[in-house]
């Protein structure tokens, strides 16, 4: 659904006022006056735009729509469509970025006579950027019958006076941003983290010319550092006119950028670029396959109709200058379907393919499956195939978390970069044979386990590679990291374990002792609410990414989030706020007490002084009890109860969800308050001690079931370090089996 002028979203509504969208849910159930939907779905209801304006007003929420949004409606309830009313408000930008003076001249006259003069006025900016592709890339934004009319240039002011507060590069880089937002259907941009590694990747550096023949929104172009010329083509006219302006803004690059079928209709036949980059669109079967059976670009075979990225790669190194460099983003499937191994084993046997990257999942769309970098060099002639192929495997890099959200990207694009480098500059490698490239230690051959640990990269010989299913897939091909950290490490982690189960038996609660039902009068967290004895706040901060491991929050704890995963898993905050947030986030404090929305209560926390200072995160509600009436582990304790937490849950939906301000507490005095507290607090460490317990345990395991299968560790008991060796299992209390026999 299009967010136009006359009707938005609850996030339009959200960005208007400046809030968050949690807040305008509660305004929608708070206020019997809120505007009713006017259109869109049950789940994504549209109202009317000036209804709202008028309703914010009234609640002295809104003094002025913001001129970005001002601009932005504007946009979208054109009467051409919003891509063309954004093409010629590019044009504008570009003319005022370009042009300064000829802009300010344009715009002194009315808006009639600058309807006319613009075309005039911006006809040289356009063929100095475009050339002769302006007539097709612009169509009819600026000339022809629907040319730009008196009523189009209040809009080009209103981005004009915007550009004067941030600049025509932001501006028109939000316009686009939101485009695209509203169309996520339809366009899928490459992140930008993706981007500049594949950049670097190819060269794509001063000077070069950079091709993408599926561009898109242009980020992979517009990562290209200082180039001299850059080619752009897509499938979609009205993108590529919009990249093209992004390039011209973003770029002093020469800019040719062409609509059309690439793989059918090839807009740069005779180009030679230094390096191409492509993101294609995967699994397409109607690439081309009948009509396209003779193409001169099928160099290393005919790609199989189920083919379509092999196809794609093949355009990539037809395009390029002898000893170019071509980086194709990939799904992983390409690299082992056995449709495409004969044009594996051609790109292999020429040299063309000179390494196969594993990105983690979540690094570029689609964000569920870990996407492959396929690094290409299009083989010069007379010189020999190279020997070997590069492999690395990311998924070790990225952080036990992985996913979209908790990507450590930095980590990975610094590791697959000095691979890289390493691989192409002939360093930590055998000549002759495979190893582990970049570690600056001597390799294992290839084929067999490195004793010090493969990490996550392996150059392997190209015939070795040349069998019946050519699988390039990084993952069979490089070493995990040795699982078994040696049995040094793994004494160090069971005398641990022996020690935190000494503490968790040090901390086994007492014996209950039995009391009758207690009668005391109760109050609701509700009542101690509005009473002024605590204070409520519910998290809205979405957590960006994982902090780097090892080197905390970019800001501190202040730039920390506490997410729902670290309340119900016990960890330090692990999210970070994300770039460009502009809600103050609500921060906790020591003594605060945490629980999560869902979940009803199973777990509670109560903040500490080295995580007080982070931002709260979402799903999560925040109790801060005045220290004067309320003890925060007596608050803690009595959230944790069954029976307490039951009554104010609701089951509405599959999860359950637990309404804090209906959970009953005892009215108790303060010191009563406090002894109960005490015992809440031993009991909350004596969970904790379990839990460190549970997770040494099962590193201890899990060390010794990898130490044991990658030859770290042997299996008799003698040989591993004291007090591993003469212990008998059947006597051991720490043992679980019965009966005699040697232990792991």
């Amino acid at each position: 659904m299009r967010e136009n002028a006359s009707e938005v979203t609850a996030a339009g509504i959200a960005r208007l006022a400046g809030v968050g969208r949690a807040a305008v849910s509660n305004w929608r159930r708070r206020h019997a006056d809120f505007p009713k939907p006017v259109g869109g779905t049950e789940t994504s209801p549209s109202f009317a735009l000036r209804d709202v304006e008028q309703w914010l007003r009234d609640q002295g929420k809104l003094a002025e729509v913001p001129l970005r949004e001002r601009l932005w409606q504007q946009l979208a309830d054109h009467p051409a469509t919003t891509a063309t009313a954004l093409i010629r408000t590019g044009c504008a930008l570009l003319l005022l970025h370009e042009r300064p003076v000829t802009w300010q001249e344009l715009t002194a006259v009315p808006d009639g006579q600058m309807a006319e003069l613009l075309p005039t006025a911006a006809e040289p900016v356009l063929a100095a950027r475009f050339g002769d592709d302006r007539p097709d890339l612009l169509r009819t934004a600026l000339t022809g019958p629907d040319r730009p009319g008196p009523a189009d240039m209040a809009v080009l002011r209103t981005a004009a006076e915007l550009a004067a507060d941030i600049g025509p590069r932001p501006a028109y880089e939000f316009l686009l941003g939101r485009f695209l937002d509203a169309n996520l259907r339809q366009y899928t941009p490459t992140p930008a983290g993706p981007a500049v590694l594949m950049a670097e990747l190819a060269g794509a550096g001063p000077g070069t010319t950079v091709l993408d023949p599926a561009a898109g929104a242009g980020m992979l172009l517009r990562a290209a550092d200082r180039p001299a010329a850059l080619y752009a083509q897509d499938a979609d006219p009205d993108l590529t006119a919009l990249t093209a302006l992004r390039l011209a803004l973003f770029s002093d690059a020469v800019i040719r950028a062409r609509a059309g079928d690439t793989l059918r209709a090839d807009a740069f036949p005779g180009t030679a670029a230094d390096a191409v980059l492509c993101h294609p669109p995967f699994n397409e079967r109607n690439w081309g396959h009948d009509e396209l059976a003779y193409d001169p670009r099928w160099e290393y075979g005919f790609p199989a109709r189920t083919e379509s990225e092999l196809a794609w790669v093949q355009h990539a190194l037809a395009r390029l200058r002898p000893g170019g460099t071509a980086v194709v983003l990939m799904p992983p499937a390409a690299a082992s379907r056995r449709s495409g191994r004969r044009i594996r084993a051609g790109l292999l046997r020429r040299g063309a393919l000179r390494a196969v990257i594993a990105l983690p999942a979540g690094a570029a769309p689609p964000y569920g499956i870990p996407l492959h970098l396929w690094v290409l060099r299009k083989p010069e002639a007379g010189a020999a195939p190279a020997p070997e192929l590069l492999f690395v495997d990311t998924a070790e890099v990225a952080g036990a978390a992985g996913g979209r959200d908790k990507l450590d990207w930095l980590a990975v694009h610094k590791a697959v970069l000095a691979a890289w480098h390493s691989f192409t500059a002939g360093t930590g490698e055998t000549a002759g044979t495979g190893g582990t490239v970049g570690t600056g230690e001597t390799a294992a051959p290839a084929g067999l386990p490195d004793p010090a640990g493969a990490g996550i990269s392996r150059s392997v010989p190209v015939i070795e590679l040349l069998d019946d299913d050519v699988d390039l897939a990084p993952a069979r091909h490089v070493p995990p990291p040795a699982g078994g950290v040696g049995a040094a490490e793994l004494l160090r982690v069971r005398d641990r374990l022996t020690a935190a189960l000494r503490r968790t038996t040090g901390l086994t609660p007492a014996a209950p002792v039995p009391a009758p039902a207690a009668p005391w009068p109760v109050t609701t967290i509700g009542e101690l609410a509005r009473a002024g004895a605590l204070r409520l706040r519910s998290g809205a901060t979405a957590s960006a990414t994982a902090a780097p491991s090892g080197t905390g929050t970019e800001s501190g704890i202040l730039g920390a989030v506490l997410t729902e995963q670290d309340v119900l898993a016990g960890t330090p905050p692990t999210g970070t706020l994300p770039d460009g947030a502009e809600d103050e986030p609500v921060r906790i404090a020591a003594g605060d007490v945490v629980v999560p929305v869902l979940g009803g209560g199973s777990v509670v926390r109560v903040v500490d002084a080295a995580t007080a200072g982070a931002a709260l995160g979402r799903n999560l509600q925040l109790l801060r009890p005045d220290p004067g009436t309320l003890d925060p582990w007596f608050l803690a304790g009595f959230l944790r109860g069954t029976a307490t937490t039951r009554q104010a849950s609701s089951y509405a939906s599959t999860a359950t969800r637990l309404d804090v301000r209906r959970v009953q507490l005892p009215r108790l005095p303060l010191a009563d308050q406090r002894r109960f507290g005490e015992r809440f607090q031993a009991l909350a460490a004596f969970e904790e001690a379990l839990r460190l317990a549970g997770r040494l345990g099962e590193q201890l395991v899990q060390g010794l079931y990898d130490g044991l299968t990658d030859g770290t560790v042997r299996p008799e008991t003698e040989s591993l370090p004291q007090p591993f060796a003469g212990t008998d299992p059947a006597a051991s209390p720490e043992s679980g089996r019965q009966g005699g026999g040697p232990r792991a």
